[in-house]
């Protein structure tokens, strides 16, 4: 039996929260910030997107970009400590959103 990835999707929220928004938050600056960590903008969620939404957005455009359709998924596996519940798991959430009836969804 073989495992490969066949296609791959992302999903990121709309919000920006710049290194420039953070210098009118707090005392710092882009530099300092981009020196230390590389990071120039982080993206945030709404009040209302959970973890198992973006990973759904991500996992449709993964599914598309693969030519596959749900219903040929086999196993999704998540992993993520952003999680919020402990049940159902994120990756059961994504299996029964994406309508991925074979699947079996694990996650972390």
């Amino acid at each position: 039996m073989n495992a490969g990835v066949l296609g791959v999707g992302k999903y990121v929220p709309e919000r920006v929260l710049t290194n420039f928004d953070l210098e009118k938050m707090m005392e710092t600056s882009d530099e300092w910030i981009r020196t230390r960590t590389g990071i120039e903008e982080r993206r945030i969620a709404r009040d209302d997107e959970y973890t198992h939404d973006m990973a759904y957005e991500a996992a449709k455009a993964a599914i598309e970009n693969a030519g596959l359709t749900p219903e040929d998924i086999d196993l999704i596996i998540v992993a993520t400590v952003t999680q919020e519940a402990n049940f159902p798991s994120v990756g059961n959430i994504i299996q029964d959103k994406l309508g991925a009836k074979k699947s079996s969804g694990h996650g972390s």
